[in-house]
């Protein structure tokens, strides 16, 4: 359970009600992050502008490279819940999801290719504390995905970091979104009537 639990349909204003009803349509059931942010209803609101704006604007590298990043930076940090949402984000995107049980021997796994190898490098390099990037491993990438395709995968990176962070200070633990059998992020030990929020499957994503 999350440290702090997450606003129920009840006790949500008008807008948060319809942003439930939105998520839900879209993943099949409302992500948990989002019905915790949801008790400071203007940070909801420019999370989510910010999360579609990222979302539309990183198309410069091919999605397998900018995933298997961000699901590094989770697996890393340790939020469980961003390692199951990001799976099936990667299931949804087509991309292979068998290839995540090799994360931790990524440098030798077959599974991978170089230009994954090198941005799951990147994205350990970004996550540590201090950061570790040099200006070798810049430029190689640079070499690899273009200016363009740096400052994307720089950004997705980062993203994820506060992302995978924030949901870890909070207790926000994995929700089912890989299994297709999401738990309600608002229910504690009794069922909450949840029809008014609850797509029909998480076939509707992205």
């Amino acid at each position: 359970m999350a440290r702090i639990a997450g606003v129920p349909p009840q006790e949500a204003n008008r807008f948060v009600r319809l942003a439930y009803k939105a998520a839900a349509r879209r993943f099949g059931e409302v992500p948990e992050p989002f019905a915790v942010v949801a008790h400071h209803p203007r940070l909801l609101v420019a999370s989510a502008v910010a999360e579609t704006a990222a979302e539309k604007a990183s198309t410069v590298l091919p999605a397998n490279i900018r995933e298997i990043a961000v699901y590094r930076v989770a697996w890393t940090v340790g939020c469980s819940w961003c390692v199951d949402f990001g799976t099936m984000l990667q299931r949804l995107d087509g991309l292979d999801i068998d290839r995540l049980k090799d994360i931790g021997d990524y440098a030798t796994s077959p599974r991978y290719s170089d230009d994954e190898r090198a941005a799951i490098a990147y994205a350990d390099a970004m996550t540590a504390t201090p950061i570790e990037v040099t200006d070798e491993q810049v430029q190689d990438l640079v070499d690899r995905f273009g200016h363009a395709g740096v400052v994307e995968l720089s950004f997705q990176i980062g993203l994820e970091n506060q992302r995978a962070r924030t949901n870890s200070a909070l207790g926000i633990t994995d929700q089912g979104f890989s299994t297709d059998s999401c738990r309600v992020p608002w229910a504690v030990d009794e069922p909450v009537e949840t029809a008014a929020v609850t797509g029909q499957d998480a076939s509707n994503g992205r």
